[in-house]
C-alpha cells in the first residue's frame, strides 16, 4: 500500500521532532538567553557601576524597537479597525510578559474611557500569576488553548502573544488556536525566527540583546514589550480619536485627578478660563469629548452628543462634522 506523505505531514513530523529536543539546548541559542560581555563580573561591581551598566544597557531598548517600527504601526491600525468595529485587543502571556499585558489592559479605561472587555489579559495561571509566580503554566498548551478558547476569539478581534523568548508553549498554543479562528494575530518577541513569530500573522520583534543578568528578560525585553505595548493601544486609540491634539480628552473622570485632569485639558484646548471649563463640563454630563465638541463647533449638548455618536467617538471629526474612515 502507497502512502502519500504531504507538505502537512512533513511540517507536523517536524513540530514533533522538535518537541522532543532538550529545551536547555533550543535556549542556548536565543539572545535573550546569551551572556552579555558588558556585564562581566557584575557581582564584584559597586552600586554606581552596577546601575551605569543597567543604564547603559537600557539606552539600547528603544534602538531595538525603533526597528520594528513598520509592524507596529500594522497591528495599531488592525487594532484601531478591530476595535471600531466591536471587536477586542487580547493580550496572551507568561510571566513578566503576562504582567505587563496585564498592566497595559487595566491602564485603558481610565485613560480612554474604554469598555472593560475591548482591551483584555490572558496570563499564565490567571490573575494570581500577577502577585505570585505560576510559572508551570507557561509550559502547557492545553492551558493556552483552553484560556483562549473561553474567550471564543473571532474574525474582528486581534490576539497579541507576547513572549520574550518566543517560544512559551502557552503563548504560541494560545496565538495559533486564535489564529485558527480567524482571529487578526501578532507576536511581540526579542529573538527572531521563533515558533510564537511562525504562530501569528505578524512578528514585531525588538531584539535587545542579552541581558544584564543572563535571561532576566524582566530587564530590557520587558522594558521593550511594555514600549511596544504602549505604542499598540496609545496609537489605537488615538487613531479613533480618542485624542485630541496631543490631548488625553477621553479620560475617565473617575477620581479628584482625573476630574482636574479634565477640567485642565479642556482649559488647554479651548483656551478658556477654569470656571467655563468647569460648567461646561457640568453641563456636558461631565464629559470631556462631549463638552470639547460643544466648545469648538459652538453647538449644544445634544448636537455634540450627535455628532460624536456619527463619528463612533472620533473628537476630531464630531468637531469637524465629518464621517469616519479608517
Amino acid at each position: 500500500m502507497l502512502i502519500s506523505t504531504t507538505t502537512q505531514d512533513v511540517a507536523e513530523a517536524h513540530k514533533k521532532e522538535e518537541a522532543r529536543i532538550d529545551p536547555a539546548s533550543l535556549l542556548q541559542h536565543l539572545i535573550t538567553e546569551g551572556q552579555n560581555e558588558a556585564s562581566q563580573g557584575f557581582d564584584t561591581k559597586s552600586a554606581v557601576e552596577i546601575a551605569r551598566i543597567i543604564n547603559h544597557e537600557d539606552a539600547k531598548v528603544a534602538a531595538a524597537v525603533k526597528k520594528a517600527i513598520p509592524e507596529i504601526a500594522q497591528v495599531i491600525d488592525q487594532v484601531a479597525r478591530s476595535l471600531r468595529d466591536g471587536g477586542r485587543l487580547i493580550y496572551v502571556g507568561a510571566g513578566s510578559s503576562g504582567r505587563i499585558a496585564a498592566l497595559d489592559s487595566s491602564e485603558c479605561p481610565p485613560t480612554y474611557s474604554t469598555a472593560p472587555g475591548q482591551v483584555q489579559y490572558i496570563m499564565a495561571g490567571g490573575p494570581k500569576a500577577l502577585a505570585s509566580a505560576v510559572e508551570v503554566n507557561e509550559d502547557s498548551e492545553e492551558l493556552g488553548q483552553r484560556d483562549i478558547a473561553r474567550r471564543r476569539p473571532t474574525r474582528k478581534d486581534v490576539v497579541v502573544g507576547l513572549s520574550a523568548s518566543g517560544r512559551t508553549p502557552y503563548v504560541v498554543a494560545a496565538v495559533a488556536y486564535a489564529r485558527a479562528r480567524g482571529a487578526h494575530t501578532a507576536a511581540v518577541t526579542c529573538n527572531h525566527g521563533t515558533p510564537l513569530e511562525a504562530a501569528a500573522d505578524l512578528a514585531i520583534v525588538a531584539e535587545v540583546g542579552p541581558e544584564v543578568v543572563s535571561g532576566s528578560t524582566r530587564m530590557k525585553a520587558g522594558t521593550a514589550q511594555k514600549m511596544v505595548l504602549n505604542m499598540i493601544t496609545t496609537g489605537a486609540m488615538t487613531r479613533l480619536g480618542y485624542v485630541y491634539e496631543n490631548l488625553m480628552v477621553n479620560v475617565h473622570m473617575q477620581n479628584s485627578k482625573l476630574v482636574e485632569r479634565g477640567i485642565r485639558i479642556l482649559m488647554c484646548a479651548c483656551g478658556i478660563d477654569r470656571p467655563t471649563a468647569v460648567e461646561t463640563i457640568k453641563s456636558a454630563g461631565r464629559s470631556v469629548p462631549v463638552a470639547l465638541v460643544m466648545l469648538k463647533a459652538k453647538v449644544d449638548k445634544p448636537e455634540a452628543v450627535r455628532r460624536l455618536a456619527k463619528s463612533d467617538g472620533n473628537v476630531r471629526l464630531a468637531i469637524e462634522d465629518n464621517v469616519l474612515e479608517l
